[in-house]
C-alpha cells in the first residue's frame, strides 16, 4: 500500500488551519499545498498564525504547475466549494483520496461529480477552533469521523488504511464509524436544529441549553430530518434526537455556533445546505417540513438585511 506523503488543502478557515497546522509539524512542509486563488492566495502567503506560532504553507494557484497529492482536504463553506474545486484541479490525481470536511449532506456527491471516485464520507466533531482575521486559535481538535459509506473492521477499503496511517503518523484524532451515512445525517440533523435556530434568535448555546421555546424550535426542526432521512434509505430515530440534544448540552453555555457567528459578523450563511436542503428534499418526496422552511426564510432575511456596506 503505498502511504500518503503529500496532501493538498482547499479552505485555510479555522478548521482547516487548525488541521494543518498539526499535521505540518509531523510531516516536511514542501508535502503542503494550500490550493487557492487570487486575493486570498495572497493573504495566505503572507503568513497564517494558528495557536500564536506563524506559518507559511505552501500556495499553489490554479495555472501552477503541481504533481497530483495523494491525499486532498476540502475545508471550505458550501458557497465556496465551487471556486475551490477550480483551485485544487491539478491537486487531483487518479490516485488522489479525497475528504470533504463541509457540513451538510451534499458535497461528497459534489465533489465525486467533479472528480469522480475516491472520495470519502468524513465529518469534524468536537472542533473548538474559531478564527478571527488570519488568526486561529484551538484547543481541542476534536475527531475526524471518515469512511466508506458502509465500513466493516477488518475489511477497510484501502483508500481508509491509507488515510488511518496518515492520521496515526501526523497527531489527527480519527474514528472510523460503520455507517458513515448515517453519522453525516445525524451531524446534518443536529446542524439543522441548533445552527439556524441559533442563527435567527443570535444566541449562545446557553440560550439553547435553557430555553423550552428554543428547544421545540430546534426539535422541531430535527424531526422533519429524521422524517426525510428514511426516504433517503438512512436510518435516523428518535433515539438519535436525544444524543444530539445530549451533545449539544455538553457544549459551553458561551459558545457560538458557525452559522450565528456569520449571521452576528454580517457574513453569507450555509443556509442552503440546511434548511434550502431540507426544504428541497420535502418537496422531492411530497412531505411538509414547515419549521426548516420557516427558518430558511428568516435566515435569508436576515441575509438580505445586512448593510450593503457591512461584511459580506
Amino acid at each position: 500500500m503505498k502511504k500518503i506523503e503529500t496532501i493538498a488543502l482547499a479552505g485555510l478557515g479555522a478548521v482547516g488551519a487548525s488541521y494543518l497546522a498539526e499535521i505540518s509539524e509531523h510531516i516536511p512542509m514542501e508535502n503542503i499545498r494550500v490550493a487557492a486563488s487570487g486575493e486570498r492566495a495572497g493573504r495566505i502567503r503572507s503568513g497564517v498564525t494558528v495557536n500564536g506560532k506563524k506559518y507559511f504553507f505552501p500556495v499553489f494557484e490554479p495555472n501552477d504547475d503541481a504533481e497530483p497529492a495523494d491525499l486532498a482536504i476540502f475545508a471550505v463553506k458550501n458557497h465556496h466549494l465551487a471556486r475551490a474545486l477550480e483551485d485544487a484541479r491539478k491537486q487531483i490525481g487518479g490516485e488522489t483520496v479525497i475528504m470533504s470536511f463541509l457540513n451538510g449532506v451534499t458535497s461528497e456527491a459534489t465533489i465525486a461529480g467533479s472528480y469522480g471516485a475516491n472520495v470519502l464520507f468524513s465529518i469534524v466533531m468536537g472542533i473548538d477552533a474559531t478564527r478571527e482575521g488570519d488568526s486561529t486559535v484551538y484547543s481541542a481538535l476534536g475527531t475526524i469521523q471518515f469512511g466508506e459509506a458502509v465500513n466493516r473492521e477488518g475489511e477497510y477499503s484501502q483508500n481508509v488504511l491509507k488515510v488511518k496511517d496518515f492520521f496515526e503518523r501526523t497527531g489527527i484524532p480519527y474514528e472510523i464509524l460503520s455507517d458513515m451515512k448515517w453519522a453525516l445525517w445525524k451531524k446534518f440533523m443536529l446542524n439543522c436544529g441548533a445552527n439556524q435556530t441559533s442563527a435567527v434568535l443570535r444566541c449562545p448555546y446557553g440560550a439553547l441549553q435553557a430555553s423550552a421555546e428554543a428547544r421545540a424550535i430546534i426539535l422541531g426542526a430535527m424531526e422533519e430530518v429524521v422524517s426525510l432521512a428514511s426516504y433517503e434509505g438512512v436510518s435516523l430515530s428518535k433515539e438519535d434526537i436525544g444524543d444530539a440534544f445530549a451533545r449539544l448540552d455538553r457544549l459551553s453555555p458561551d459558545g457560538r455556533t458557525s452559522m450565528c457567528q456569520d449571521v452576528e459578523a454580517m457574513r453569507k450563511t450555509e443556509v442552503e445546505i440546511f434548511g434550502a436542503t431540507v426544504a428541497d428534499l420535502a418537496r422531492r418526496h411530497g412531505v411538509y417540513a414547515p419549521v426548516n422552511e420557516l427558518l430558511r426564510k428568516l435566515i435569508v432575511a436576515i441575509e438580505s438585511s445586512y448593510s450593503i456596506d457591512g461584511p459580506h
